[in-house]
């Protein structure tokens, strides 16, 4: 079997050695004589599957007790809402950062449910940058502060914890989350979906403190109160088993290499081969700002627009898949995340200087 080189942004390459495990456990899990898709959730086998995962989970990143840790579905977008939902009352004001598509998308649906302030924006910017912290305007009185840690269409990361000016500080850590350790302390709140470095579309993780799961709305849909599914280990209603099976193994294969340390040193070395590839051409560019670079999505362009095709053909005819940049930007985006290897990195590189020189 000839596994291709994965640069989706979403539902993203996962570990071989993960699907291989899964693959020889798919019928008998561990001599049940059954799938694991097939017990129930609340089972001593799946309870033993969960409890093994959430703890991974919580070692990898360094999570105390004072944080619940939610397995929920909905994706992250369904967290548009429910962030509003269980740390705002009605009308109160909410600040956000508004860095790409995400946080737009954020921001829209917080609009539904409070007051809120745009803080930040690098809109008139193309999203190219995010604006210095001098010139954020954070109410004293929001509920909360949200950024989206990586805005994983533009490739925009924050590589720094931003100041919150005092106010609690939510985060959208689809993209960033188990690629580099975490300084979890200071975040009220992360959340992520799965399908990028933890495991397949229909899971999404919630880090919530503890102290701020009474502040829901008392009208709340019972489905995305925070504190509902903390009260009852993310059983208040059946979770996505396999997805959260699989997001276990994909936290035990991160320990095996090492930790996030040595995660995020690969991650690093992959982007900077990636990008001193682009900055040293004439033939490719990357738009953001250096200083905030994504190390897990890269986009960029080539010189001539009408080559896209070709590109994205013989790239394909190589082993390089999912390239095409999003719609809502065009262009190119390789998406690094921790199951692409430093080798799919550099056939890539290989594959866009071998092309300029037919094509520039």
């Amino acid at each position: 079997m000839n596994r291709a080189f994965n640069f989706s942004a979403g539902p993203a390459a996962l570990p071989t050695a993960v699907l291989e495990r899964a693959q020889a456990e798919l019928l008998d899990y561990q001599g049940t004589g059954m799938s694991i898709m097939e017990v129930s959730h609340r089972g001593s086998t799946f309870l033993a599957v969960a409890e093994a995962a959430e703890a991974r989970f919580r070692s990898l990143l360094g999570i105390s007790d004072d944080y619940a840790v939610l397995f929920l579905q909905g994706g992250a977008t369904q967290q548009f809402s429910a962030v509003p939902l269980n740390l705002s009352a009605p009308g109160q004001t909410v600040a956000y950062v508004n860095t790409g598509a995400w946080s737009k998308k954020a921001i829209k649906e917080a609009q539904r449910y409070a007051s809120v302030v745009v803080s930040a924006s690098s809109e008139g910017e193309h999203f190219t940058t995010i604006p210095e912290r001098s010139t954020w305007q954070v109410p004293s009185d929001a509920a909360y502060l949200h950024v989206c840690a990586n805005e994983t269409i533009g490739g925009l990361e924050f590589l720094e914890t931003p100041d919150a000016g005092g106010v609690p500080l939510v985060g959208d850590f689809s993209s960033t989350i188990l690629s580099r350790p975490i300084d979890v302390k200071a975040w009220d709140v992360l959340y992520a979906g799965a399908q990028k470095n933890i495991g397949p579309a229909g899971l999404t993780l919630v880090v919530v403190k503890r102290a701020l799961l009474d502040r829901a709305r008392g009208d709340i849909p019972a489905l995305l109160a925070w504190k509902g599914f903390a009260d009852e280990d993310s059983m208040l209603n059946t979770p996505p088993t396999f997805a959260w099976y699989l997001a276990g193994l994909v936290f035990e294969w991160v320990e095996q290499q090492g930790g996030l340390s040595v995660m995020a040193e690969r991650n690093e070395r992959k982007a900077k081969t990636l990008y001193a590839a682009i900055d040293q051409s004439d033939f490719y560019t990357a738009p953001v700002d250096p200083r905030y670079r994504s190390w897990m999505n890269v986009p960029f362009t080539l010189a001539d627009a009408a080559l896209d095709k070709p590109f994205l053909a013989e790239a394909e005819a190589a082993g390089l898949m999912n390239l095409k940049g999003h719609r809502s930007v065009g262009g190119m985006r390789a998406s690094l995340y921790n199951a692409v290897g430093q080798d799919a990195v550099d056939a890539l590189v290989t594959f866009m200087a071998d092309f300029e020189a037919r094509h520039g």
